[in-house]
């Protein structure tokens, strides 16, 4: 069916593909900044570059850094100069460290060599700029003892020599999906750029910045949080965990004054975990992100929250819209903001009135945007725009028609190997189930195409970006027709499609999983006695209760799946939220361990040793019971046709370039088996 090459047939040509990411629009509007991460020469990690994009969509995009280390946080100064973070080497170094955490570094609006302006041996990142003043703010660890910079570099030099990596922990929690917290803690520091807000940074014989911890009390409280500063540099607006009982905690709203390091709450609300600040264009107001606490029995409730920056009562915004908004965007006059909020398989930008208390949709496309930039007389938006026709790319926006319009990409758009429609059917309870459908070219009645059902992870999450890891495309290439179903717990749908599945996994989201594929295998161009299933984490969850309740499915795929989960609950990197979701009753009523037994199914189970989200012993002992308990066993020479796939070295999402390749083919090979009866072809480099 599909003959037509493309980068989706050759798994080489396609991690070679190059991913642009963020955005940064200068205050003056004539300059956008975007990154574009390529692979390296042994084609083994990707490395980022900084381009420059025409908001016009006139000029071709072009590059502005070039190194073997790559650049990160891109920001713009009041003066139109560009900073960023990276770890190439600093010329004016007297002892040049290639293993040295990434410095800050300014690239002048004149053209001149950039320069590094700021370093610590721990590295910097998440670059932050006033925009008015020009005061920065950049995140770093630091370690609990150092009294300073310098002690705090000898603290880590001795480590390291004595290749000591012991943490000694006292609170919870102690690592975060693929990383280690602990035992240095971030912390924001500051400097003020020696610049009037209209001229460029002076010579390259400046001295270099000097950074100021105003978050030395900080210890955990950081971790993973969000942060703004205030248009005149006097203010960082950021997010505060607070622990609580029992490994529990929450997220306060803090302000911290730039001169002295006080800090003082702005909101505390026991109910809701709060951050994601975005202080206003005039210095009064901070919109920020607050997500109820959810219990077993209650899902959480993600809202727009607003307060003055001088203190004050906190209010919901729109609370009667019944969406999630998250990365909220100022209009340059304070008058409302613009969100971003799944709907119905997409991620339209939306306008906030704050007047009115009212929401409208921005852009009308089938497209998701993220990184959104509004010009200083708020006419026009410029944002990263994705769909699963089309990877990432810079746009503009027109605030008053919502039209949309492609910029010249450092990176063309790949031509797809099929078509990509819309399905939908209705579930028992009369909710809507919809889903996309992407068909390779030439399915039809006389040629029809096998299915493989692949369910999202989350679950409070959708099926509506271009993902670059979980591609449908490649399984098109191979001849597949792959349906991406958003079932219950999904969201873009309104709160009750979250509810209805909250706490009860193998309930909702099962049958409204099993109601959309018995409505696409009806349509003329599925073969539907060729069907498959695939997951990953939350979908990894519904791949193995699907394995357990149905054998309709002649292969499934798991992939960092949730396997038992009185084990899980425990042993997750967050497993305070865990408590949150399911009672020890709900769990174990939901748990796919129960229904070992009745897996007749082929099953490839993925894992890599460095998941913390979904510890390996979810995958240890799926695999070790899909062998000894379930209905198709290893046999007496110990084998069975069930595979295991392990990365020792890999996190939740498998994400080097060469073992996303081994798992694609692997994943080909064990589906090629099972569902179209060919030869399992896994690759040489597997020994």
């Amino acid at each position: 069916m599909t003959d037509a090459a493309s980068p989706f047939h050759d798994l080489d040509a396609y991690v070679a593909i190059p991913r642009v990411s963020g955005l940064k629009l200068s205050p003056d509007g004539t300059r956008l900044v975007t990154a574009v991460a390529t692979l390296d020469a042994k084609a083994t990690k990707y490395v980022t570059a900084l381009w420059e994009v025409d908001p016009a969509g006139q000029k071709p995009a072009r590059r502005l850094t070039r190194s073997a280390k790559g650049e990160a946080s891109a920001a713009f100064t009041p003066a139109g100069d560009l900073l960023f973070t990276s770890s190439r080497p600093d010329p004016d170094a007297k002892e040049p460290d290639d293993e040295a955490g990434p410095a800050l570094w300014l690239l002048p609006a004149d053209g001149a060599e950039a320069r590094v302006v700021a370093d610590r041996a721990a590295g910097l990142g998440g670059v932050k700029v006033a925009a008015d003043a020009g005061t920065i703010v950049v995140g770093s660890d630091v370690l609990p003892s150092a009294v300073d910079a310098e002690h705090d570099e000898k603290l880590r030099k001795a480590r390291t020599d004595k290749k000591v990596a012991a943490i000694l922990h006292d609170g919870y929690p102690v690592r975060y999906w693929d990383h280690d917290l602990g035992p240095a803690q971030p912390h924001l520091f500051t400097a003020d750029v020696p610049q009037s807000v209209t001229a460029p940074l002076a010579a390259a014989t400046d001295p270099r910045l000097e950074l100021a911890d105003v978050t030395k009390d900080a210890r955990a409280a950081l971790v993973e949080q969000g942060y703004a500063i205030s248009p005149d540099g006097t203010t960082i607006v950021t997010g505060w965990t607070v622990p609580g009982a029992k490994g529990d905690q929450r997220s306060q709203l803090v302000a911290i004054d730039v001169a002295t390091g006080a800090r003082r709450v702005l909101v505390d609300d026991d109910g809701a975990d709060l951050g994601s600040p975005a202080v206003s264009p005039d210095g009064q107001w901070v919109a920020y992100s607050r997500e109820t606490i959810s219990t077993p029995f209650e899902a959480p409730v993600v809202r727009l929250g607003l307060v003055p920056l001088a203190g004050g009562d906190a209010r919901v915004v729109a609370d009667g819209w019944d969406r999630w908004p998250h990365s909220p965007v100022w209009l340059p006059d304070s008058s409302g903001l613009l969100v971003l909020a799944d709907e119905d398989g997409r991620g339209p930008v939306f306008r906030v009135d704050l007047a009115a208390d009212e929401v409208t949709r921005v852009t009308s496309d089938a497209a998701t945007f993220t990184d959104v930039q509004v010009t200083s007389d708020g006419t026009t938006a410029y944002a990263i725009r994705a769909s699963y026709e089309a990877p990432a790319h810079p746009v503009r926006i027109d605030l008053a028609t919502g039209e949309t319009t492609a910029l010249t990409s450092p990176v063309e758009t790949p031509a797809l190997p099929g078509t990509l429609t819309e399905v939908e059917t209705t579930a028992e309870d009369g909710r809507r189930v919809r889903a996309w459908l992407a068909l390779p070219d030439g399915a039809s009645g006389a040629d029809k195409a096998p299915l493989l059902l692949w369910i999202h992870g989350g679950p409070l999450g959708s099926w509506n970006a271009w993902s670059w890891r979980w591609n449908p495309w490649l399984l098109v290439a191979q001849g597949y027709a792959v349906l991406l179903p958003d079932p219950a717990l999904s969201t873009g749908y309104g709160q009750d499609m979250i509810q209805v599945g909250w706490g009860a996994w193998g309930k909702a989201p099962y049958t409204d999983l099993l109601a959309i594929t018995d409505a696409v295998e009806a349509r003329d161009d599925i073969d539907e006695t060729r069907t498959a299933a695939m997951g990953g984490s939350f979908g990894g969850y519904m791949a193995n209760w699907v394995a357990g309740h149905t054998d309709r499915f002649r292969a499934i795929v798991t992939h960092a799946s949730l396997w038992a989960l009185d084990q899980f609950g425990p042993t997750t990197d967050a497993a305070f939220y865990w408590a949150r979701e399911m009672t020890e009753e709900m769990a174990l009523e939901s748990s796919p361990h129960r229904f070992v037994d009745k897996i007749v199914t082929p099953m490839l189970v993925v894992h890599g040793d460095k998941d913390y989200r979904v510890p390996i012993g979810e995958g240890l002992r799926l695999w070790y019971e899909l062998l000894s308990a379930s209905g198709s066993p290893a046999g007496e020479d110990g084998r069975s046709d069930h595979r295991f796939l392990y990365f020792p070295d890999e996190n939740h999402w498998v994400l080097s370039p060469q073992h996303a390749i081994v798992w694609y083919q692997v994943v080909g090979a064990f589906l090629a088996q099972h569902v179209l009866g060919e030869d399992a072809q896994y690759p040489d480099i597997l020994g």
